[in-house]
């Protein structure tokens, strides 16, 4: 799918080409077919990269100058709201005063970004620059959401955590809650992976955007570089504070897990030692010797119970006065 745009009137419209003249300043490539791919190319005289060579990790492959034109691709994130976030690399091509935007998704800040300067006096979009900044703006406060959220998430797993590691229920059911909680920080740990790698891909393109390109003689492009790296490295500082606590949360999970299960143990191991001495006392009268006094004694079954349970009652009240139990 290819969409194309022009400004007219203070505002972002669709492109028609009887009416328009000259070039578009944006068009926006959608999951691209060939016949898209060839109308953008010779219309600016670029080569408009493949999805493989946009999914390169190498920043020789995602930023660098072509006929003219500046190549940024950067990893962005689709479907933040529901429990399947996606990564999804997304090029500008900047070629005089047009913008080429390649993506394999409909991330929501795009929507947002265009439905904000399709309106009077929106977003700004005079040039095909500050039509990128503005996408990786809007980018960039979409993460913020998905940062604060996670965080918002992240208190209440905590809670849950040591909620459930002091509540008096069955070991198996606090065992399974806990286990809950692990896939939950899980994923949540998989989210801010995405994330951080998203904004370090965001930073390296504005950096390179900004070592490149001659944005002196526009002060707000200027400011909004600046502001957009500075944006980047806060939130990638707050992502890697919310892993930290992420990594806290799990461990703290694994240990409540094991000292259920060590409490388990010990319950057995105390049981063991408790019933140790009656199977003795037990065994011993169940040796087949043909002199036994307390055989051919009257009391002898009673003494034998007897006995049997004060062996087990004496280091039960010895565990219990160690606080063992």
């Amino acid at each position: 799918m290819l969409r194309i745009y022009t400004r007219t009137e203070d505002k972002l419209v669709p492109f028609d080409a009887e009416k328009s003249t000259g070039l578009p300043i944006w068009l926006d490539l959608i999951s691209p077919n060939d016949e898209d791919v060839s109308r953008v190319e010779g219309l600016l005289g670029v080569d408009v990269p493949s999805r493989a060579e946009m999914e390169e990790i190498e920043l020789s492959a995602r930023l660098y100058t072509e006929a003219g034109a500046t190549f940024m691709t950067l990893t962005g994130l689709a479907n933040l709201d529901t429990e399947a976030p996606i990564k999804t690399p997304i090029t500008f091509i900047l070629k005089g005063n047009t913008l080429v935007t390649v993506r394999y998704a409909e991330p929501k800040p795009f929507l947002a970004y265009t439905n904000r300067a399709q309106k009077p006096n929106g977003s700004p979009h005079c040039s095909g620059e500050e039509i990128m900044l503005g996408l990786i703006e809007a980018m960039i406060d979409r993460t913020a959401d998905a940062l604060e959220r996670i965080g918002n998430e992240t208190d209440g797993l905590s809670r849950s955590v040591f909620k459930t590691a002091q509540a008096k229920t069955k070991a198996s059911t606090k065992t399974h809650d806990l286990e809950n909680v692990i896939s939950l920080i899980g994923l949540k740990a998989e989210l801010l992976t995405m994330i951080q790698e998203s904004l370090v891909s965001v930073s390296r393109l504005v950096a390179y955007y900004a070592a490149t390109e001659d944005t002196s003689d526009n002060k707000e492009s200027k400011h909004l570089v600046r502001l957009i790296q500075r944006d980047a490295n806060s939130l990638g500082e707050h992502a890697r504070a919310l892993s930290a606590r992420l990594g806290f949360l799990l461990d703290a999970t694994l240990g409540a897990i094991n000292l259920e299960q060590n409490q388990i143990i010990k319950i057995f191991s105390v049981a063991a030692v408790v019933f140790l001495p009656p199977t003795l006392v037990a065994s011993i009268y169940g040796m087949n010797y043909d002199f036994m006094p307390e055989l051919h004694w009257n009391f002898g079954y009673p003494f034998a119970l007897g006995l049997m349970v004060l062996s087990a009652a004496v280091p039960f009240l010895y565990f219990k006065r160690k606080g063992w139990l």
